[in-house]
C-alpha cells in the first residue's frame, strides 16, 4: 500500500452512484409494493451496501483499513431505472471514493440478484465518482500564485562549513512544490542579532513569509525563539500547536520543540526545528493549508 504516514487527518466525504435499469414497469411496481419474492429489495440492499462499505480493503490489495464514520444510501426512482446513491464521510488519512463506489456497487449487485426471478432483462449502469471532498486536493488553486519566501537556515555548525544543510533544503523544495518561489536562502549562525536582521529585511523587502529552521531547541545555542517574539505584532500559537500535534504522532520528542509563528505587518514569521525530519514533518504539517493565511492578510486591506 502506498505510504499515508506524513499524511494529516482531515474530514473526508465521497457520493458515488450506480444505475440499476429494469426491463418491464412490473418490476418497478413489484420493488416499490416490497412484493418481490427474495424480500425488501430497497431495505436488503441498503443494508449490503452498508457492509460492502466497510469491508472495501478487505477485497481491493491497495485500499487502506480507515474508519468509516458514516454511510448514508439514496434512492431515485426514474421510469425503468433506480439511481442509488452512496454517501461516505471519515476523518482520517486518505479520502473514500473507493468506498463508496464500491457500496454503490454492492447495493446495485444486490438488487439484480434479488431482482432477476422476476425480470431477466435487469441492468447494472454508470458505476461512478459524483463528488469527494478534503485532503490536498481541495486546496488547489485557491492561493495567490505570487508569493515570495525566505529561507534562513540557524547553525553554528552548518555555518562554518563543518556539516551540510539539508532542513533548509527540504523547506525550499516543499515550498516549490506549493508553488511558492523561495527567492532567498541563507544560512546563519546562531546570534540573535543575525536572526532578528534576517527578520527586518524580510519585512523591508515585503516578504510574504520567513522560514526560520534551527534554534528551537533548549541547548543554550538555540536562541531562535528569543530573538523573533520581541519582533512579533500578533503571534498565531495555532500553527505551533499543528505542528507539535502532527510530530508528537511520530516521535514523543516533538514535545521539547519551541517552534513558533507569527506576523510583522503582513509577513508570516515561522520557526521550525532545525533536524532534516523535524523541518520535514513540519511543512506536510503545515503545507499547502497554511496558504489560506495570505488570502486572509492581503484581504484584510482591502476590508
Amino acid at each position: 500500500m502506498i505510504d499515508i504516514t506524513h499524511k494529516s487527518s482531515t474530514l473526508r466525504s465521497a457520493t458515488a452512484q450506480a444505475v440499476v435499469k429494469v426491463s418491464k414497469p412490473e418490476t418497478i411496481e413489484a420493488i416499490q409494493n416490497r412484493t418481490v419474492p427474495k424480500g425488501d429489495v430497497l431495505e436488503m440492499a441498503k443494508a449490503a451496501g452498508l457492509l460492502g462499505v466497510k469491508k472495501t480493503p478487505d477485497l481491493l490489495p491497495d485500499c487502506h483499513p480507515l474508519p468509516i464514520e458514516h454511510a448514508s444510501i439514496e434512492y431515485k426512482i426514474d421510469g425503468l431505472e433506480v439511481t442509488i446513491l452512496m454517501h461516505v464521510k471519515t476523518i482520517y488519512k486518505t479520502g473514500v471514493e473507493v468506498e463508496a463506489m464500491h457500496g454503490a456497487s454492492v447495493v446495485a449487485l444486490t438488487m439484480y440478484d434479488m431482482l432477476k426471478p422476476i425480470d431477466k432483462g435487469v441492468e447494472i449502469h454508470h458505476i461512478k465518482l459524483l463528488e469527494k471532498k478534503g485532503g490536498k486536493s481541495d486546496f488547489n488553486n485557491r492561493f495567490r500564485e505570487d508569493l515570495r519566501a525566505a529561507v534562513v537556515v540557524c547553525s553554528d555548525t552548518i555555518s562554518k562549513g563543518q556539516k551540510e544543510d539539508k532542513a533548509g533544503k527540504v523547506i525550499v523544495s516543499k515550498l516549490e512544490d506549493c508553488g511558492v518561489k523561495s527567492e532567498r536562502y541563507v544560512v546563519i549562525p546562531d546570534e540573535v542579532e543575525a536572526i532578528q536582521n534576517e527578520v527586518k529585511n524580510a519585512v523591508d523587502s515585503q516578504m510574504d513569509l520567513i522560514i526560520f529552521t534551527g534554534g528551537t531547541g533548549l541547548s543554550k545555542r538555540d536562541v531562535t525563539p528569543e530573538a523573533i517574539v520581541p519582533m512579533l505584532e500578533r503571534d498565531i500559537p495555532g500553527i505551533a500547536e499543528a505542528v507539535r500535534n502532527y510530530g508528537q504522532e511520530r516521535t514523543p520528542y516533538s514535545m521539547l520543540s519551541r517552534t513558533l509563528s507569527g506576523v510583522i505587518g503582513e509577513t508570516l514569521i515561522l520557526a521550525l526545528p532545525g533536524s532534516t525530519n523535524g523541518a520535514r514533518e513540519s511543512m506536510d504539517a503545515l503545507f499547502p493549508p497554511l496558504l489560506h493565511i495570505f488570502g486572509v492578510l492581503k484581504g484584510a486591506r482591502h476590508d
